[in-house]
């Protein structure tokens, strides 16, 4: 009889064609997810058992507490479920939770929010040992400019314009509630908290409040973006690898 098991799953992007599993390649999230599984459970390859994640995070983009659920035929505990996988995981992926679920839970359809944090760096010093986790920024932004900004993009608005999938079908309606930015040192994180994010979204505003803070766009700008939905009067889409998704809501 086949059980519901939610886990919670902590991953370096860094090697990875993001979460989603994709043709011609193994190298994604989901794909070494459900290879581990597969292996566990003794199903053949194409018979693998079907991860589900709360989102699907860009190649390159890192996350702390990504929540999925997948349906195991296995008499194994969930706490043997965990030890297993994280035996037969690359070091960079790990699961950090696992416990059994009710039927009807679904990662991404359950969710009601989620957290991502971008972390940028600006000083005399290289990040040598958080290289692959900032982005380095040759100018300091004004970071009151930014806040000044952030309180423009956030709310119930129509995100088109920070999508960088200009084929999107389905709403690009969301619920942004907070844009919180911090500086410690040389490090500049900006958390995002929304009911849901488009593809490269919070890469996109985080480009934008930047251009923002160099002054190379005004804040009014962003009106303009949500009444237009046009993508090209937004700011650059932020590397990869400065991104984190923190948490998921329930």
């Amino acid at each position: 009889m086949k059980r519901n098991i939610k886990l919670t799953i902590s991953y370096d992007g860094t090697r990875y064609q993001g979460w989603q599993r994709q043709p011609g390649t193994d190298m994604t999230i989901e794909g070494k997810l459900e290879q581990v599984l597969a292996r566990m459970t003794g199903a053949a390859p194409e018979e693998a058992p079907l991860v589900i994640g709360a989102g699907r995070t860009d190649a390159g983009v890192h996350a702390r507490a990504m929540t999925a659920n997948v349906l195991l035929d296995t008499e194994l505990s969930a706490e043997e479920i965990m030890a297993y996988m994280n035996r037969y995981l690359p070091e960079d992926i790990s699961v950090n939770a696992a416990s059994f679920c009710a039927d009807r839970f679904h990662s991404r359809f359950k969710a009601i929010g989620k957290t991502y944090r971008y972390t940028c760096w600006y000083g005399s010093a290289k990040p040598v040992f958080d290289r692959r986790y900032v982005t380095v920024l040759e100018r300091m932004p004004d970071l009151a400019k930014m806040e000044e900004a952030a309180e423009l993009l956030t709310g119930m608005h129509d995100y088109k314009g920070f999508c960088g999938n200009p084929r999107m079908t389905k709403s690009t309606i969301r619920v942004v509630d907070t844009i919180r930015i911090e500086q410690s040192g040389s490090r500049i994180r900006i958390y995002f908290h929304g009911n849901g994010f488009l593809q490269n979204m919070v890469r996109i505003m985080t480009g934008t409040l930047l251009e923002i803070g160099w002054g190379d766009l005004d804040k009014e700008t962003i009106p303009r973006i949500f009444d237009t939905g046009d993508r090209s009067l937004a700011g650059f889409t932020a590397p990869a690898q400065g991104l984190c998704l923190m948490k998921v809501d329930y």
